[in-house]
């Protein structure tokens, strides 16, 4: 193909961005995936197991490695939600809070430094088609349905 696709530029740009934020997150022995957990999860009340994998995109087996590996370190700790006795809250300890800080500020740096070298209005375009392409996928408009499951 020589013209780019959407899909190709979506996807090499977050490519991209999830390389930076790795690199980034290596110098503090973690990952992305680790930063992405802790600004996922509430810093004061908790944040129920169970909302954490579709708030982040991730499967269940992504997230579950990650949680244990972020429990490992010492960043959060599993608690039973009171409301819910199969259910499981995840907390930040002080040292995830800390960690947490830090993985906003790597975010906030990213996006200044994305916001200071784009124009305002470029930016709100960037975000119309982003979010119509999230409504043309929710709306199944992309494929038709029926034909998918017949064959």
């Amino acid at each position: 193909m020589k013209e780019k696709t959407i899909d190709y530029v979506l996807r090499t740009t977050w490519l991209a961005v999830n390389k930076m934020y790795n690199e980034e997150a290596s110098k503090f022995d973690t990952t992305m995936a680790t930063g992405f957990a802790l600004l996922s999860i509430d810093p004061e009340k908790g944040t129920p197991s169970t909302s954490l994998g579709p708030k982040m995109g991730m499967e269940a087996t992504s997230l579950s490695r990650t949680l244990k590996t972020m429990e490992e370190k010492g960043l959060i700790v599993r608690k039973p939600n009171p409301e819910d006795g199969r259910g499981v809250l995840i907390y930040l300890t002080e040292f995830g809070k800390e960690k947490r800080e830090y993985s906003k500020d790597r975010v906030l740096t990213f996006d200044n430094a994305i916001r200071s070298n784009i124009a305002s209005d470029k930016i709100e375009n960037f975000y119309e088609v982003a979010d119509l392409i999230i409504n043309m996928i929710s709306n199944r408009k992309i494929y038709n349905q029926k034909e998918t499951l017949t064959k």
